[in-house]
């Protein structure tokens, strides 16, 4: 495989980092990387706030569910789906902009998750860890009015970076068989109940794993319950209204 191949199929989330600091024009490349990303009609609905703010980065790692690693890592962005810059730039031309579209949402939001992706793979290159903080979205409101976000924009999910000064295993992932169908969409339960076994297996010999647990079941938490029940009505008061 080539190397790019190879840096992807090594991706691992990092939660400890080192006391090295990234290079702010390291970091800006990574953003420039970023901004290469495939974007719906070339629209670029997306902001990334750079939190510098030592006591804002600890009033997130709150927010987000006690997650030290946002403050202590060397960088941290909050990456925003944004449809307030392209409804202004478009309402300058003088076009009859219309509003809170669930499109809109849609691909602020997938435009976001496209460039951050090249943001992390970037940073893998450059020998950096990330991590990806999606608890920002426990407290979405909370965090918005820390970053002074605007209507029309709302926090994704946020991502440290840093040096990492661990090293964990790579986690499994679904096998193949499972993600890629031929022509129509086919029962793939068999491949899910292997994998079950694999993940069993990689949680009790991973380094310090003594977890009894497999992919079926760590799904639990995300459907016995009305996972972040609270985002359909945040994100319609900050405009997306999904009309």
């Amino acid at each position: 495989m080539n190397p790019t191949i190879e840096l992807l199929k090594s991706h691992r989330s990092i939660r400890k980092f080192t006391d090295q600091k990234i290079p702010h024009e390291l970091l800006v490349e990574l953003i420039r990387a970023g901004q290469a990303a495939a974007t719906s009609s070339h629209v670029q609905a997306y902001t990334v706030i750079h939190v510098k703010n030592p006591v804002n980065r600890e009033k997130i790692a709150e927010l987000a569910g006690g997650q030290a690693y946002v403050a202590n890592a060397s960088d941290f962005l909050v990456f925003c789906a944004d449809m307030k810059r392209p409804t202004e730039a478009s309402e300058r031309t003088g076009a009859n902009v219309v509003r809170g579209m669930t499109e809109q949402l849609l691909v602020a939001s997938v435009d976001t998750a496209l460039m951050a992706q090249n943001v992390a793979i970037a940073a893998e290159s450059e020998g950096l860890g990330i991590c990806y903080i999606g608890g920002i979205r426990n407290n979405p409101q909370a965090v918005s009015d820390l970053l002074h976000l605007p209507e029309h924009v709302y926090p994704v999910f946020g991502m440290c970076l840093g040096y990492p000064d661990a090293d964990p295993d790579v986690k499994p992932r679904l096998p193949v068989e499972a993600i890629l169908k031929e022509d129509f969409y086919t029962d793939d339960s068999d491949q899910v109940a292997a994998f079950d076994d694999a993940m069993q297996r990689y949680y009790g010999e991973r380094r310090g794993g003594n977890k009894d647990a497999n992919w079926s079941k760590n799904l639990t938490p995300l459907f016995d319950s009305k996972l972040r029940a609270h985002m359909r009505d945040f994100l319609t008061q900050r405009g997306f209204e999904m009309k």
